[in-house]
């Protein structure tokens, strides 16, 4: 089922020249971090300073990523993040990684709402489901069991 999603970030990073491998090409494991970099500047504008965090956060459980092209040095690649389809203690995030007008790579990411102190899934944070809630997207109906039980697992 397809969900619509909501644009909550769009991240400018700075390609690096070390951010490239052998292949003269942005190595693949950098995808992922640029994709962490805009989920922690999301995280960031939403919450504050995640090393702050001692309550409650969040933790990813899976995460993907299609590569279209390679990026190479020097660019400036546009990170943007989506939230889509909502569960009860998770969301899945999309991301497009852009340089000008050319898709780069797109990639995925279902964040988990935890309580940080017992390692335990909890119910997203309110202002994560206000996102849901005043969006043009909508609920997947999915009540989370398979997020928070990986989350369980964490231990």
């Amino acid at each position: 089922m397809t969900h619509a999603r909501k644009l909550v970030i769009v991240l400018r990073i700075p390609i690096r020249w070390g951010d490239m491998d052998a292949m003269n090409h942005v190595n693949n494991t950098v995808y992922f971090r640029y994709m962490e970099q805009t989920r922690i500047a999301w995280y960031e504008k939403m919450f504050g300073d995640l090393s702050s965090a001692k309550d409650e956060g969040m933790v990813i459980v899976n995460t993907s990523c299609t590569f279209q092209k390679p990026l190479t040095y020097p660019a400036t690649v546009e990170v943007s993040m989506s939230l889509g389809a909502f569960s009860r203690s998770s969301v899945e995030s999309y991301y497009e990684m852009r340089v000008g007008d050319t898709l780069y790579a797109d990639g995925a990411a279902k964040i988990v709402w935890i309580d940080i102190r017992r390692n335990k899934a909890i119910p997203l944070h309110p202002s994560i489901v206000a996102l849901r809630d005043h969006g043009d997207h909508g609920d997947d109906g999915h009540d989370g069991d398979d997020a928070d039980r990986a989350a369980d697992q964490l231990n």
